[in-house]
């Protein structure tokens, strides 16, 4: 096993005991593609902690039901999905937390919802991006609220279907507020004492809306 820096690296036969699984199980899973090919040095091929860990995470996703076409589907997205660095910006958010989790982890927090089909959507909708071995969420409280819906019976896909049309009217509210806010050259500490009073507006709004809605419909 070779070290260069911090990242371990482990030759076939060590990768796959430290994965729980066969050598042939290996190269099953390395001619399906759902790792990627490993460094090589010569005749030896060396793998590194990012293979590790997704060999770990179709384990876990096997374990939970899951197929391989399926965890093909996922992996694939994961190799050309939204690194961290895309999914954040150029900063990382002003009141939003990120939260760094394995993919073990993440389908803890959603239990069977978090089938392949709907981390690929989260992918696609910016919720989810990738760092190595780990899974980042754009946002500790979405992920939360999201998981609550989860355990109300709400499935995940009609939540993140729900979550892409926010999106939209988020965006349009955004640039809605941030006309207001930069109009008569707004200082930066202005616009960080208006932001708060924008996003009253839009909850309070919301609110009213709720409630109009739900007494149309006798809820």
């Amino acid at each position: 096993m070779a070290d260069d820096g911090e990242r371990r690296e482990y030759r076939m036969e060590e990768l796959a005991r430290e994965a729980g699984i066969t050598v042939r199980t290996l190269r099953f899973y390395r001619e399906r593609k759902l790792i990627q090919p490993p460094r090589r040095e010569g005749r030896i091929a060396w793998y590194d902690d990012t293979h590790l860990a997704r060999l770990r995470t179709i384990s876990a996703l096997l374990e939970r039901g899951h197929t391989l076409s399926g965890i093909a589907e996922l992996a694939e997205a994961f190799d050309h999905g939204r690194g961290v660095g895309d999914l954040l910006g150029v900063g990382a958010p002003t009141e939003e937390t990120p939260v760094r989790l394995t993919p073990e982890a993440l389908a803890d927090v959603f239990g069977a919802e978090a089938t392949p089909e709907n981390l690929v959507a989260a992918l696609d909708l910016g919720y989810l991006g990738t760092d190595g071995g780990e899974i980042v969420h754009i946002s500790r409280r979405l992920m939360d609220v999201s998981a609550a819906l989860v355990r109300e019976g709400i499935p995940l896909a009609d939540v993140l279907t729900a979550g892409r049309r926010v999106r939209e009217h988020a965006e349009a509210l955004a640039d809605l507020f941030t006309d207001l806010m930069t109009a008569h050259e707004r200082t930066p500490d202005d616009v960080l004492r208006l932001r708060p009073l924008a996003k009253s507006v839009v909850e309070a709004e919301l609110s009213l809306a709720l409630d109009r809605r739900l007494r149309e419909r006798g809820a």
